[in-house]
């Protein structure tokens, strides 16, 4: 049925709030819909994400069951998925609410189409819906709702057709709280010869018009197949066709039919055709086209078992306060949102800012010794770079003002490495700068690179040009990530994410002609950052990485502090980077006498980062 495959959000808030309540408790609640949910990895919540729910009993009127079902929405969980959850649970009360209540959901059945007619004809538009019984229509013109009868029936007529009636129509279906709109038609008065008022025909005594015969139609296609689609119309002067996916226009596709060979999950999504002529223009109802394995309509929720990766780690860098260079902004909230989005996705992630030549030395191959055979490897680089033959090469912190291949890091040359590691997939994401170092006439030549099939390169900008980054009041954030954090988790392969990233990038206003993504790649099986990790019988290599990975970040235990005036304070302890640690200070017991009391820290040691 059509209507679970709806988002979660179709639900009105008074029923999202019963289930919310339903899952408030501890035995069988929200936590364990966390747990289940999880196993599609893009609905996977962080631990910062299950703590901000926690949290949520410590307000009045706080719900961690309703905060949990709004990330839900938010990530468009399906509410067949959601079923499939609860049934998982065992929960037999949500499952009754959650049945019962999209039994009365409203479905537009007939949609209201756009229409043409002359002077004194009759239009018809009609909008009909199923759901519970005793539903009520109610029509507007624009924003302004049809005042007599007529505007509160299914079918809205329009007679005798007049001036004023000409534009764009609605329909709103409601039972109770629950209600849906209608798609828009649009109404317009024609003279006599058949075309708008005020249009001379260049063709005198022929009749100008156009109709749409045949609409594409939504269909499932398996990956790797061909989608064909047709849209038909007659017209006077001969129709012009143009296809849009997701609204986006085809360039390549200008005629009635549409043909892609071999497709892939970035070719889903919703299909239409702008139909025109000189004197009218019309589209065709969207086709909504799913990509899946088979052809089969049956989907049953079933984890797939990729058995990919044997773990999963990301190396992330941010670079902003250089001694010698221009200072950057936005590395350091890159960084963190990559880190929490990448940890979302079970990766194990070393998140370091500002380091001088040896500590990014010191941390890459700290970062190679996690890695083994058939592990994902993840290196995020943002600050100062430059590109010289082909090579990349990432700028530290403590870089001279003329600086060679020598102050810095040679990309290339860390990929030979991981690959001699066998690892099951290297992606690199590069947010730096790619024009010609003109003080570095060093040609540096890495090893040769094992052909591996299984490299991407992510670049923030293309060949020769710089990478920019958006500054605002509160945060900072470089133009790749501002793109890339929306499309990370997606379950798809890591080439087709970067390239939904591209296409983001490419309508946004600001970067055109300044910043375009580039895709490098030999990726030839679909592996995504999101793939399951493999947990096998656990080997001497993966006890060693795992101990390894939990001493490096191991945090010191809360404490307090007796002080002799009788003061009391307890120190805890955080990371939000692998090398800044914060301290938090918390005034416990004071005596009576003292009014006003604070803890401040001094005189710190230094401490190596890594």
């Amino acid at each position: 049925m059509e209507e679970w495959k709806m988002s979660i959000g179709i639900l009105s808030d008074q029923i999202l709030n019963r289930l919310a309540k339903m899952l408030d408790n501890s035995t069988c609640g929200w936590r364990q819909l966390a747990n289940a949910v999880s196993e599609q990895p893009k609905f996977r919540c962080s631990e910062s994400e299950l703590t901000s729910c926690s949290l949520q009993v410590l307000t009045a009127a706080g719900s961690p069951g309703r905060t949990l079902l709004a990330r839900l929405a938010d990530r468009s969980c399906s509410l067949d998925f959601l079923l499939h959850c609860l049934r998982k649970m065992d929960h037999q009360e949500a499952i009754q609410l959650l049945t019962t209540s999209v039994a009365e959901l409203i479905q537009i059945t007939v949609q209201p189409q756009s229409q043409q007619s002359t002077v004194g004809g009759r239009v018809v538009l009609t909008c009909r819906a199923s759901g519970a019984p005793g539903l009520t229509y109610q029509w507007f013109k624009g924003n302004k709702e049809v005042p007599d009868e007529t505007g509160k029936t299914s079918e809205l007529v329009l007679c005798p057709l007049a001036l004023v009636h000409q534009g764009h129509y609605i329909c709103r279906v409601h039972h109770g709280e629950n209600f849906i709109f209608s798609q828009w038609a649009h109404v317009r008065l024609v003279n006599s010869a058949g075309s708008s008022p005020g249009c001379s025909s260049l063709f005198p005594g022929s009749v100008s018009g156009l109709h749409i015969i045949c609409h594409p139609r939504s269909q499932l296609v398996s990956e790797g197949n061909t989608l064909s689609l047709e849209c038909d119309a007659k017209a006077n002067p001969p129709a012009q066709y143009q296809w849009y996916h997701n609204m986006v226009p085809m360039p390549q596709h200008q005629t009635h039919s549409l043909k892609i060979p071999c497709v892939t999950t970035a070719h889903r999504g919703q299909y239409e055709c702008k139909i025109f002529n000189l004197y009218h223009e019309a589209w065709s109802n969207p086709a909504t086209i799913t990509i899946g394995p088979s052809s089969d309509d049956d989907v049953s929720w079933v984890e797939i078992d990729r058995g990919r990766a044997t773990d999963k780690v990301a190396l992330l860098i941010g670079n902003l306060n250089y001694l010698y260079h221009t200072q950057l902004c936005a590395p350091m909230a890159d960084v963190h949102e990559l880190t929490n989005l990448l940890r979302q996705m079970d990766f194990k992630v070393v998140s370091l800012l500002d380091l001088n030549w040896q500590e990014m030395h010191s941390a890459v191959t700290e970062f190679l010794l996690l890695l083994d055979k058939g592990v994902y490897g993840l290196l995020y680089f943002a600050g100062h770079g430059y590109e010289n033959y082909g090579n990349s090469f990432m700028v530290p912190i403590d870089a001279p003002t003329s600086y060679t291949s020598e102050h810095c890091l040679c990309v290339q040359n860390i990929l030979t490495r991981m690959q001699e590691k066998e690892t099951g997939l290297n992606v690199f994401l590069l947010d730096m700068c790619r024009k010609r170092n003109v003080n570095d006439d060093i040609i540096v030549q890495p090893a040769l690179l094992k052909v591996t099939a299984n490299i991407v390169f992510g670049y923030a900008t293309c060949a020769d040009a710089e990478a920019y980054e958006v500054k605002k009041e509160d945060v900072s954030n470089g133009i790749f990530i501002s793109f890339l954090k929306r499309r990370v988790c997606e379950d798809e392969k890591v080439t087709v994410m970067l390239d939904r990233v591209a296409e983001d990038m490419g309508r946004c206003r600001i970067t055109q002609g300044r910043q375009a993504l580039e895709l490098r790649s030999n990726l030839c099986e679909r592996r995504s950052l999101t793939d399951q990790i493999q947990t096998s019988d656990c080997s001497a290599a993966d006890s060693a990485r795992n101990l390894q990975w939990a001493v490096a970040h191991v945090l010191p235990e809360r404490t307090c502090l007796k002080f002799e005036c009788g003061v009391t304070v307890q120190l805890g302890f955080a990371a939000e980077f692998s090398n800044i640690m914060v301290i938090y200070t918390r005034i416990l017991e004071k005596p009576k006498d003292i009014v006003s009391c604070s803890a401040q820290f001094t005189d710190f040691p230094e401490v190596d980062i890594l």
